[in-house]
């Protein structure tokens, strides 16, 4: 099941979705008719004897169903039912469905090279959270070009399909790093909340600046590689740390709201004043978007699969923070000045490629390439057909070989 968060964003097959600022205005939550009352159309209860104060401790919740998965056992779908709210259970659904997800039958997990070198591991940031990291080395005696240090998506995790990805870069010759964001897959923090969206762009910073100094990549060219919401984090990033990156790589970036998708301001100023009263509750609507997002039906039965991915309702804070990401990435494109790649499907129906125009047109840099794959959906690095799937991951190490062969 994949379930999208409409104004915004992401939350892809179960791997990450971005702006769906292609579809129709009439599908999303915030073009209901201003003076349709929100909360009253969805039947929220108020006890008026419920001071505010006492309303912002509570976490409400309007939890969607999971969706039994196809294909495995009762009891492995007991376990992928529980409440993941909190990082101890999603290690330990992780740890029920690891080897279940390598014998998927998909190109990056049937393909994926032979004899890379993987590290698991938790490093304290500087919030005390406990961030999972993990690495993924070309087999010994195959020279590192460089790392390539990665920012998934909001419905995304670093252990599902991007383990197959990481493999393929890895082995033509490239260091491959990815940590799970505060709050997603196994890293500490309430399951899909994102309370400061600086939070987590700082958290890459740290977390990438000391890995940057490992042996095996130290004095070599460093990109960052963001989908989704993961590239608002690593344009971010950039941006903040414009000297420490080499160059950038983007798949459907989240960088700015299509116009004829920009929420109303009276709707914005509602989600503001929820945020601030009930941060965590799970209230924004979602919709399953698999089929506008994973070409092949094949591989889109897939996605459930990615089983500590956040797939529920998106709560009001994580919805105020993303949409104000992107008005300040927005503002700030023209600054963009480092090399940069950006790949697309052109037929997304999710993300509207004009976004990655935008970015394109935009941006200062001198060195810049965009991508689009001709009848690509969202997920062109995990959902369309094998060969474009290969072709896509060709195109980005022959992008990283010829920056890394300048230097």
């Amino acid at each position: 099941m994949i379930h999208y968060f409409h104004f915004l964003y992401d939350q892809s097959p179960k791997m990450d979705f971005a702006l769906a600022s292609t579809l129709p205005p009439e599908s999303s939550f915030f073009h209901q008719k201003i003076n349709q009352p929100i909360i009253l159309n969805h039947k929220w209860k108020w006890n008026t004897q419920i001071p505010t104060s006492d309303i912002k401790s509570r976490t409400i919740t309007m939890a969607l169903k999971k969706t039994k998965i196809e294909g495995i056992s009762e009891a492995l779908n007991e376990i992928a039912s529980q409440n993941m709210d909190h990082a101890p259970a999603r290690r330990r659904v992780r740890s029920a469905f690891v080897n279940v997800q390598q014998q998927l039958d998909h190109v990056l997990f049937k393909m994926a090279p032979a004899d890379i070198r993987l590290e698991e591991w938790y490093e304290t940031n500087s919030k005390g959270q406990q961030i999972f990291c993990k690495s993924w080395l070309p087999k010994p005696g195959i020279r590192i070009k460089g790392g390539l240090c990665f920012s998934h998506g909001y419905g995304d995790t670093c252990t599902f399909f991007f383990e197959g990805i990481a493999k393929h870069i890895a082995a033509a010759g490239y260091a491959v790093y990815a940590i799970d964001h505060p709050g997603f897959g196994l890293s500490d923090g309430l399951h899909g909340y994102i309370p400061e969206f600086d939070g987590i762009v700082d958290n890459v910073n740290e977390r990438y600046l000391k890995i940057k100094g490992r042996p095996e990549v130290r004095g070599l060219p460093h990109f960052i590689f963001g989908q989704s919401m993961g590239g608002a984090i690593a344009l971010k990033a950039l941006l903040k740390e414009p000297r420490e990156w080499d160059g950038i790589v983007l798949v459907a970036p989240m960088c700015k709201i299509a116009e004829d998708m920009t929420p109303p301001v009276p709707l914005q100023k509602v989600l503001i004043f929820l945020s601030n009263i009930m941060p965590q509750a799970k209230i924004v609507p979602t919709k399953d978007l698999a089929e506008l997002a994973i070409r092949e039906f094949k591989k889109r039965k897939m996605a459930p699969y990615n089983v500590i991915s956040y797939s529920d309702k998106t709560r009001v804070r994580t919805a105020v923070e993303l949409l104000n990401a992107t008005k300040y990435i927005e503002s700030q494109v023209e600054k963009v000045a480092s090399p940069m790649l950006i790949l697309h499907g052109a037929a997304d129906k999710v993300t509207d490629p004009r976004v990655s125009q935008y970015l394109y047109d935009k941006s200062s840099s001198s060195d810049k390439t965009l991508k689009l794959y001709e009848g690509g959906y969202h997920c062109i690095l995990e959902g369309e057909p094998d060969d474009r799937i290969l072709t896509v991951l060709s195109d980005i190490i022959s992008w990283l070989d010829s920056r890394c062969s300048s230097k």
